[in-house]
Formats: structure tokens, sequence, C-alpha cells
């Protein structure tokens, strides 16, 4: 779903530009292209027309100058300068490349095709041999494997627990105490720190924790740093990974530091759940794990917490029913008095039976009447809380008796919720992983080493969270690449006719990987599970017709009277140059999004500084799936010039031996029947001859 929007754009881009070939460029060709010899006579020159644009230029920009459009007046100019350059220089440099330098690329091409092609199976060798070579490569480096790419944090979150039950005034002023701290840390006047925010009891979870509710007894500092390019090559990791290594000595509060996370909503890197019916049992079992992960000592791992809060605090008012009902005063009322007091009830209007509002211009707000914060929050003044009653074993007389002469007050723990997967009553162990390790490889050795604890009772220990949504997540990208490796190779078989063609140009696909396993390995980047997924996935869609541009056109060679050797070099030499085209300018449309360049074209057209800067939250996301396109394209341009000739030419002898074979196998079948006819034709005459010597006597 969080990708969804990739693929849509894909597909209707792909459909439009479908719709511009075949309509409008034919169109565009016709009514604005010239010869090359009708062009060449403006080269060198400023020609009448040429002038004449000049000037409409000229005045385009005056114009734009003097409505104060000076970004429209220097786009307008610097591409009249570009016009001129061009007829005067550039094309000379154009005319060389065309003439010079490109034949010569593919008279060496050539040359190198036909070395591949006297042995066709030794292109075939070497990409296995580099295959292999590539997942050992790729194996030694062990690149880190992240489920989505993280970068800098543009956000740090502090996030504090006390005591349940605590008040909210300590909390602020614990608050105040671990901002003092944070700065600490980050300076009191960092210039790439944008603000620090402190929220306590609104707004104080982690959103990882899918819990948004209000609690007294947490808070949360909330740390922005301003954009990338304002930070000027500043990390702001050294100041997540200086919190998550702090030691904040402050009794009783429980402090956790992360990021803001990348991607989609999901759970924490390191979720273990804890099923059962029993809740003492899942209880005993969590405590064990965390005392049993504790002591591994596993290095990377934040704060091993369970999610479940079974120490918290609670006022019990225990009714004495038998003195209760000897006064003639029921639970309800009793209830009602006790919420009264600390809720309160909302007063009665002039009629004693509607509720008495207050109403301003825009809203009507109900009046809410309780005691005051120091009584509502005093036990002992609860518990002389008066019960007013009209006594009817004293003929209906009113009364009036402390709340304590029928309820037995006292504190008591509980449970502060439960929580149910799949209609069973569960509790997760959860942690946050520090900034300097991979999420993947801790998450990894907790699972190995949670492997040797026994739980006791009918309790199921499960992984979750960040790492079952990653399975579920490579499971589908797996199944999408099987599904679009099926369209592709049904719609090639119709197109072609065959199954030999198909497989030659889809095993494009499978060596196209050994680019971005030897780039991603050479590089050491990090690989990520989605976008690096996605990316190859991409990525056959543009190999596939690289090669089905050289087997169609080989094919097409043949129909017209070309020997097989011959339709198979010219195929490459021709096509070459598409081929390379295509490659060429997708990999160079990709490379800013890779690398992270920013250029802000209008304060370059306006002042004349561009703001270059490189890297970026877009580079952090979109890197991982730029640099997969552009290493698995780079090797799968070198796979359809070198290796697809190969394994067509291969592919076709093979063919046409099998047809020879096939034809030989025909005549000696036929042949096999060559002793029964002789055989027949002399049993016929024989017979004939038994009919002749003896009559109606039949052998």
């Amino acid at each position: 779903k969080f990708m969804f929007f990739l693929p849509i754009t894909l597909i209707i881009s792909l459909m439009a530009s479908l719709l511009v070939a075949y309509i409008i460029n034919p169109v565009f060709a016709v009514d604005f292209m010239k010869p090359h010899h009708e062009e060449q006579k403006e080269y060198g020159k400023i020609s009448k027309k040429g002038r004449r644009l000049l000037i409409f230029y000229g005045v385009i920009a005056l114009l734009a100058y003097l409505s104060g459009g000076i970004m429209i007046g220097n786009i307008v100019l610097f591409l009249a300068l570009f016009m001129v350059f061009h007829r005067l220089v550039l094309y000379k440099v154009i005319e060389w490349w065309q003439t010079k330098a490109w034949p010569g690329v593919q008279k060496r091409y050539t040359r190198f095709l036909l070395w591949n092609l006297k042995k066709p199976a030794r292109p075939m060798i070497l990409t296995f041999v580099l295959f292999v070579f590539a997942i050992i490569l790729f194996a030694v480096r062990s690149p880190k494997v992240v489920f989505f790419p993280q970068g800098d944090p543009n956000n740090i979150f502090v996030y504090v627990k006390l005591p349940v039950g605590t008040d909210p005034v300590y909390t602020n002023s614990i608050m105040r105490e671990v901002e003092k701290k944070v700065d600490a840390v980050i300076g009191k006047e960092n210039p790439i720190v944008e603000s620090v925010i402190t929220n306590v009891t609104v707004g104080v979870t982690d959103p990882q924790d899918q819990d948004q509710n209000q609690y007294p007894n947490r808070g949360k500092i909330a740390i922005n740093f301003v954009r990338f390019g304002l930070r000027n090559g500043e990390s702001t990791s050294k100041y997540l990974q200086e919190l998550q290594n702090l030691k904040w000595n402050i009794a009783g509060a429980e402090i956790s530091v992360n990021k803001e996370q990348s991607g989609p909503p999901t759970g924490k890197p390191i979720s273990i759940e804890l099923a059962g019916d029993n809740l003492e049992e899942l209880i005993q079992n969590s405590n064990d794990l965390k005392r049993f992960l504790d002591a591994k000592k596993i290095p990377g791992v934040v704060d091993l917490k369970k999610d479940l809060e079974d120490n918290k605090p609670e006022i019990v008012f225990d009714i004495d029913r038998e003195r209760a009902n000897r006064e003639g005063i029921s639970t309800a009322q009793l209830a009602f008095e006790i919420r009264s007091a600390v809720f309160g009830t909302e007063a009665a209007g002039n009629n004693g039976m509607t509720p008495s509002k207050f109403r301003d211009v825009d809203d009507e707000y109900p009046i809410q009447l309780r005691y005051k914060y120091e009584q509502r929050n005093n036990i002992e003044t609860i518990r002389n809380l008066k019960i007013t009653f009209r006594d009817m074993n004293m003929g209906g007389q009113l009364r009036s008796v402390p709340l304590s002469a029928v309820c037995n007050v006292y504190y008591s723990n509980t449970y502060g919720g439960i929580k149910r997967k799949n209609y069973e009553r569960v509790i997760t162990l959860g942690s946050d992983v520090k900034a300097e390790f991979n999420a993947i490889e801790v998450a990894a050795k907790v699972e190995k080493a949670a492997k040797g604890f026994v739980p006791t009772g009918d309790v199921k220990v499960k992984f979750g969270g960040q790492g079952e949504e990653q399975a579920e997540t490579g499971a589908f990208l797996g199944r999408a690449l099987m599904i679009s490796f099926g369209l592709m190779l049904l719609i090639l078989v119709l197109q072609f006719n065959a199954l030999g063609k198909p497989l030659i140009i889809m095993t494009e696909i499978f060596f196209s990987i050994i680019g971005v396993l030897l780039g991603t390995a050479i590089f050491k980047m990090d690989m990520s599970i989605v976008m690096t997924g996605v990316g190859i996935i991409a990525l056959g869609g543009i190999a596939v017709r690289n090669g089905i541009l050289l087997i169609e056109f080989a094919e097409m060679q043949r129909a017209q009277g070309m020997s097989l050797w011959e339709a198979t070099v010219e195929a490459g030499r021709t096509r070459m140059t598409p081929v390379i085209l295509t490659a060429t300018a997708a990999i160079l449309g990709l490379i800013p999004l890779a690398v992270g360049l920013n250029i802000d074209f209008q304060t370059l057209f306006t002042t004349g500084n561009p703001h270059i800067y490189f890297g970026g939250d877009n580079v952090t996301f979109w890197g991982p799936l730029s640099w997969t396109m552009i290493f698995g394209l780079a090797f799968a341009t070198v796979i359809t010039l070198i290796v697809v000739p190969a394994m067509y030419l291969m592919s076709e002898r093979l063919k046409r031996r099998s047809e020879v074979i096939l034809k030989h196998f025909e005549m000696g079948h036929a042949l096999m029947y060559v002793p029964f006819l002789i055989l027949v034709l002399r049993f016929t005459l024989w017979r004939k001859k038994i009919k002749l010597d003896y009559g109606d006597l039949d052998a």
C-alpha cells in the first residue's frame, strides 16, 4: 500500500509515452524535422531566421525585465545564448561525435562481438562465473540489509515514563530535569536545531506503540532539526547516539530515545509476543524472558520492556453489603456519590429534569458540579463523604452516614490494560535498536538467543513487529516479481510465437541482478528490502525491452534472406545505438536522485546562486531504488549487447540441429516399415500361389 503510487505512475506514464510515440512524434517529425543537408546550411553563422528569432527573444526578455520578471527574462536570454552557442560552436562537436567518434565505437564493438560469437559459449560461461563471484563478494562484504533506508534523523524523541499514578505536576518537574540534560548534549544555541518541544500527559506516546492515549505519568521531548541543506554537512546521528548512551540518573524514570520512523508505520525492530490464556503464566514468562535476554547483554538493544502495566495503583471501595442493606443504601447510590465527588455531576435545570447548559455565541457547555481540587484528591475527605438517604426503617426519616461506615477503603494494585490478539491474551516485549547498530542484525541475534528460553505452562513465544512485517513484505515482493515475470513471458511468447527467444530475453533480468550485487558489494551500500526489491522489479521492464529490440531485428533480417551469422552480427551493430541510448537516458535520469543533487533553479536564474548540495531525505529514501536500477541497467546493457546475441546464435544452431535430427529420426522411423512391407508383399504373393495350386483351400 505504501509503494502503490510508484507502479501506478509508471504504468500511466508508459501508456502515455506509447501514445506519444505512435501518434504525436510522427506528426512532429513531419512538421519540424529537416534533412541533415538543410540543417547544415544554418550552422557556422546566424541566418536571417536566426536573427529574427534572437530579436524575438530579446523583446520577450526586455518585457519580462520591465514587468519585474527577472527569472523569466534570464531564462529567455539563456535560451538565446544557447541557440547562438549551438549554431556557432556546439554543432561541430555533435558532427564530430556522429561522424567519427560513435562510428569508431561501433566498429570496436563489432570486432569484439565477432570475437565472442566465434565461440558463443565463452560469454555464457564468463557470465555464470561472474554471477558466482558476485554472490561470493556480496557475502564477503556483507552490506547491511535494512527494511526501509535510514539516514540522519530530522527529529529525535526522548520518551520519559514514570510510575503509574504519578501526578502531572511531578511529571512536569521531572521533564525540566530531562530538558537540562538534553540541552547539555545538543547545546543551547545550536544552529542546526530548529525547536525543542516538551509535552506532558498529552501526545507523549511512541507512534510505534499504537497507543495514543493520555498519561499523566509520561512526557516527551521532540528535538526538530533544520532541513538537510542548512546543516552545513553536520550529522544529526551523533546527537542520537549521545542521547541513547547518556546516563540519565533520574530515580524512577524510564527514559528511551528514538528517531522518526522512515516509511510506513511498523512495530519496533525487536518485538517478542507471548500468547496464552492464563494471565499469571504470561506475566511470569514475560518477566523470566526479560531477565533471560538481559543476562545475554546483546549489543545494540536499548531497553527491553513489556507493554503490560501490572503495577497500576488503585483505591478500592469495598462495600460492606450487609451493613449497607441494614441502612437501606444501595450500591448504585454509593457509586453515584463517589463518582459525583471525584468526576462531578451535571447540574439540573430549572425543571429539575434536563441538565443545565452554559451557552455562548458559538457553542453550549454542560455545567459540571464536583468537589474542589484539594478535596476530591484527598482520600480522607472522600472517606468522610456524607451519604444522605431516607431511612424507611424509621418511617422515611432523612439520615446521613459517612462513606467509611459502609465501605472499607484500601490501596491496591491492578493491571493497566490487557491486550488480546486472535482471541488470545498477549504480552509484548519490545525494544528499539541503537543508532550505530543494524536493526535486522540485532533482531536476528535476539531471536537466536530467545530460542534458548523454554516457556512454562501453556505459553507460546513468537517474534512479531518489524521482523514479521519484513518477512511478509519480502514474500510479497517475491510473488510480485514472479507474477511480473510470468506476464512478461506470456506477452513475449505471443509476440514471437515461440518459447526459446522469450527465455533468452528473460535471462537478462536474471543476469542484471549480477550488476546489483556487484555494485552494492563494491560500494558497500545498504540494501533495502522494500526499495531494492521494487528496483529489481522495475529493472526487468527496461532490460526486457532492450532484448526485444535486438532479437526482433535479427528475426527481421533473417526473414529478408540474411544468414543466421550475418543477422546476429548486424542486429548487434545496428541496435547498439538505441540500446545504449535507452540505458544511458535512464541511468543519467536516475543519477540526481541517487546522489541527492539539489539545485535551486529559481535562485540560479535570479541571483546566479544555485545553492547546490548533495544528500538529504530524498536520497536516503530513494537512493537504494535508484542505485539498484543504475547498477542493474549498466550490467544489463552489456548482457544485451554481448550475451544475448551469443545465446540467440547458440539457440538457433541447436534448433537447426534438432530439426535435422528429427528429420533423420522420421526417415529412420519410415525405414523401419520397409521389412514389414516386404514381408506383407511376399505373403500376399505366396497366398495367391496357394490359391492357384489348391483351389478353394485357404491357408
